[in-house]
C-alpha cells in the first residue's frame, strides 16, 4: 500500500472515530434534550437559545465527518462545539487531574485537537464529498 493510500486511510479513521464518538453525545441530546446546556448558558447570562447550537456540533457535524461531506466545515463545527463545552462545562477543570494521574480534560482535548487536525487535513480520498473537502 502506498504512503498516499495510508494517509487517506488515516484521514478516514480519524474522521470516523471523531464523528462516531461526538455523535454519541449528540444522540444523548436528541433523546434527553438540552435543558442542562440552557441552564449553563443562563448562569453565565447568555441566551438559552444558543444551546440549540449543540445540535450543529454534535449531530450535524459528526454526520458530515462520517460521510466525508463538507469535512472541514464539520471539523470546524466540532472544534467550536468543544471550545464552548470547555467554557461552559469545564472551565474550572484546566488544572485538574484524575486519581489515576490523567488530565481531567484529556477527552475534550483529544476531540478538539482531532477536529483541528481534520480541519487542516481535509477528508481525504475516502470521502463522499471529496471536491468539497
Amino acid at each position: 500500500m502506498s504512503q498516499h493510500s495510508l494517509d487517506d486511510l488515516a484521514k478516514l479513521l480519524l474522521r470516523l472515530v471523531l464523528g462516531i464518538l461526538i455523535f454519541f453525545h449528540g444522540w444523548a441530546k436528541i433523546r434527553h434534550g438540552i435543558g442542562g446546556i440552557e441552564a449553563m448558558l443562563a448562569v453565565r447570562g447568555l441566551p438559552a437559545f444558543l444551546a440549540w447550537g449543540v445540535y450543529l456540533g454534535e449531530v450535524l457535524a459528526p454526520l458530515l465527518l462520517i460521510l466525508g461531506i463538507y469535512t472541514r466545515l464539520g471539523a470546524a463545527l466540532v472544534l467550536v462545539n468543544m471550545l464552548v463545552a470547555l467554557f461552559l462545562a469545564h472551565s474550572g477543570h484546566f488544572t485538574s487531574f484524575t486519581s489515576s494521574g490523567g488530565w481531567r480534560l484529556e477527552l475534550q482535548a483529544m476531540f478538539l485537537v482531532a477536529a483541528l487536525a481534520i480541519l487542516m487535513l481535509g477528508g481525504g480520498r475516502y470521502a463522499l464529498g471529496r471536491r468539497w473537502n
